[in-house]
């Protein structure tokens, strides 16, 4: 186990780190939004707001756990940018995208894109004690509650005003979906991490929320997987397995409950972790890697996850 250990701090270390580090930009700020195949950059390439979102999670997390001062830099850098382009001031909330040097390229405004802002900037708070960024996650908390629900839940494209648009960036496999689990997973990730280092009650609350919503929409018991693409109610829209976003939801779900701390809510989604995990295991871990997902009971072989 102990070797195993080692050997992930070694590639963080060694190969992690010093790769998303050269990919900085000195120039613009923030780090390089596209790098090829062939590991060349494209340095006018748009920067994509989600990306310096999970850059900067990932740089302040690597620093509390190594605590170099190196780390500390480059995840100050990535808020920088994060701070200085990627928010709007007027209308609130986080762009899609911006240009190489920080214009506004895609002002669509996602809940998928505001939670993982929310995600990067609690653990940037949660490194550096910078109060202001708890502020703007707590802010953009409060703008999710406000323009990106409804009483059935979570509610995902808008313009920049937040004006209901096509949810074509979240929607694939021939469906517009109105809502998906993946934007559902990933506004419980954030606000995981935003309650783990404030508690505040209403996020508390919401948590719950939205693991009502997995236990009653989202989890197929029968089938003993999630449904991925919905309408507004979350009636499920096609027959779809994602088996690598099933063990994702397996390890958020658990790692949201730990935070949350409640004993019933524990005890409810043990067995729903549980079957989810292992019948990713049994059905779609072939040959040592994971497919990607079933269509119609058909089998996607392509690894991507």
């Amino acid at each position: 186990m102990y070797v195993f250990v080692d050997e992930i701090e070694t590639h963080l270390r060694e190969k992690l780190v010093p790769f998303w580090e050269k990919l900085k930009d000195t120039e613009y700020g923030g780090y390089y939004g596209y790098m090829g195949y062939n590991l060349a950059v494209d340095k006018h390439y748009e920067k994509g707001c989600i990306l310096n979102s999970r850059i900067l999670w990932f740089f302040s997390n690597a620093y509390m756990l190594l605590e170099e001062e190196h780390l500390k830099d480059a995840a100050v850098h990535a808020y920088k940018f994060f701070k200085d382009y990627c928010m709007d001031y007027d209308n609130g909330g986080v762009y899609w995208s911006v240009t190489y040097d920080g214009k506004i390229l895609d002002d669509t405004k996602h809940t998928y894109n505001q939670a993982f802002a929310i995600y990067a900037l609690s653990s940037y708070y949660d490194a550096v004690k910078d109060e202001e960024a708890l502020k703007t996650a707590k802010g953009l908390f409060n703008l999710i509650e406000t323009k990106c629900t409804d009483k059935y839940g979570y509610l995902e494209a808008f313009s920049r005003t937040f004006e209901p648009a096509s949810n074509d960036k979240l929607s694939e496999n021939g469906v517009m979906a109105d809502k998906t689990m993946n934007t559902l997973l990933h506004v419980f990730e954030a606000y995981t991490e935003l309650y783990r280092v404030c508690h505040d009650e209403n996020v508390a609350e919401r948590l719950r929320f939205m693991l009502g919503i997995f236990k009653n929409n989202v989890y197929n018991e029968g089938l003993g997987r999630q449904e991925v693409f919905f309408d507004s109610r979350y009636k499920p829209l096609i027959d779809l397995y994602s088996y690598g976003h099933d063990i994702e939801t397996a390890w958020l779900l658990d790692r949201g409950l730990e935070v949350l701390g409640d004993s019933s809510y524990k005890e409810m989604f043990a067995p729903v972790t549980h079957s989810l995990a292992e019948n990713i295991y049994n059905r779609a871990f072939v040959n040592g890697s994971v497919l990607n997902e079933a269509e119609n009971g058909i089998d996607n072989t392509t690894r991507v996850w």
